[in-house]
């Protein structure tokens, strides 16, 4: 049987690579970049820290939240 913890960090991996897709294909880029990004911004470590219950989120809106909150990111 899988404990709780294991299955959390499943989910925030499972999280971040569904908004590094959101980031690509919102903004048309390459998964490289968009990762580069998403690993840049201030949303992972919310993400990581569970700051403000964010890991339950969709993914797509952390994503469109990240590209207009953070837009000098994609610069």
């Amino acid at each position: 049987m899988v404990d709780k913890k294991t299955l959390e960090e499943v989910y925030k991996q499972n999280l971040e690579n569904d908004i590094i897709n959101a980031i690509s294909e919102i903004k048309g880029i390459d998964l490289r970049k968009a990762f580069d990004i998403y690993y840049s911004s201030k949303l992972t470590e919310q993400i990581s820290n569970g700051s403000y219950g964010i890991e339950n989120m969709d993914a797509k809106y952390l994503a469109e939240d990240l590209i207009e909150n953070e837009p000098d990111i994609f610069e």
